[in-house]
């Protein structure tokens, strides 16, 4: 089981703040794919990926990331400084 976490306008989208997933998957992308294959909401809030940002255990990585570990997984928007 790993916590998923939806952040700003991907949390809008999905309409979960958080959920806890049974998976499969070997690596954040992998991930990715199980969950847009459930609904069409999580299809359109991965649609673009450039413009999601991830982290695993609330450390940044790429998308080709391992789950290997992971307890939670965290998607949200670039962050903008100011």
């Amino acid at each position: 089981m790993i916590d998923v976490v939806y952040f700003a306008w991907v949390r809008e989208r999905i309409g979960v703040p958080r959920e806890q997933v049974e998976t499969n998957a070997k690596t954040v992308a992998e991930l990715v794919s199980e969950l847009s294959a459930r609904e069409d909401r999580y299809e359109l809030a991965f649609s673009d990926l450039s413009a999601i940002r991830v982290a695993v255990n609330q450390t940044l990585v790429e998308f080709d990331a391992p789950l290997e570990g992971a307890t939670e997984v965290a998607f949200f928007p670039p962050m903008t400084g100011g």
